[in-house]
């Protein structure tokens, strides 16, 4: 169990129990300690258990019953960040049917130059794994893709090679996470030489660089990924609304 001096007792607790519901400790259908046991376990009060099982639920991992106790039960199939601004679908839709050629995986330390590109702090280990996306039928990859995974989740990067699609539901499929929040940011970029020629496009052409920051619900980014796309090779659009008070 990977913490940090500022975490939550109950946010341990809560991990540790996640990790042991995703190894199997717990299947589905089984039912969880009771909270005077588990107060016994982890040497806390009842407050922080049943501060610890209500991010369980908010995960969907755990159901509480009374007179039955908590029940591990299964994960929905589906999900969302902030279902009423966007569905995972819609945002991550240009990654579907893209080949994702992986050409780096280990871990890196952020020095400045990441911290600049990724907002992540400086000294931190991340795992860091870059490639470029192409569409099948088209020689010319359309983005270099550029993630960043925390430290806690690096056991990923195993699974990456036979993997297609985004990451981050690999990662809340094997630790039992969720990712709650999504914030993303859309900058101009000019292409440098290396890139461009990687990219198959002249130097100083202009790009789009897209960074997503994953959120999970317990406060912690779990992944960022950056997306450096030559202008011509992607459009993104947004359609707004006005809210009307009702009369």
């Amino acid at each position: 169990m990977t913490t940090t001096a500022g975490d939550h007792r109950y946010l341990q607790v809560a991990r540790t129990l996640r990790k042991e519901i995703v190894d199997g400790v717990y299947p589905v259908g089984s039912q969880l300690p009771t909270e005077h046991e588990l107060c016994e376990r982890f040497a806390v009060s009842r407050y922080t258990i049943r501060e610890a099982l209500r991010r369980l639920r908010e995960d969907n991992l755990v159901a509480s019953r009374p007179r039955a106790g908590t029940l591990v039960v299964p994960r929905p199939t589906t999900n969302a960040y902030a279902q009423d601004v966007v569905a995972i679908d819609d945002l991550l839709a240009f990654a579907q049917g893209a080949r994702f050629a992986i050409e780096t995986n280990a871990m890196v330390t952020i020095d400045d130059e990441l911290a600049d590109l990724t907002g992540l702090p400086v000294g931190t280990e991340w795992l860091a794994v870059s490639g470029y996306r192409r569409i099948d039928d088209e020689t010319a990859p359309f983005c270099r893709t550029e993630y960043f995974i925390n430290r806690s989740f690096a056991a990923v990067g195993r699974h990456l090679q036979r993997h297609t699609g985004p990451i981050f539901p690999l990662i809340e499929d094997l630790f039992g996470v969720s990712v709650v929040e999504v914030h993303q940011e859309i900058s101009a970029v000019v292409l440098g030489s290396e890139l461009a020629e990687r990219l198959q496009i002249s130097p100083g052409t202009a790009a789009l660089r897209m960074k997503r920051s994953y959120t999970t619900s317990d406060g912690e980014v779990a992944q960022v990924t950056v997306n450096t796309h030559p202008s011509s090779r992607f459009r993104h659009a947004m359609t707004m609304r006005r809210v009307r008070d009702a009369p």
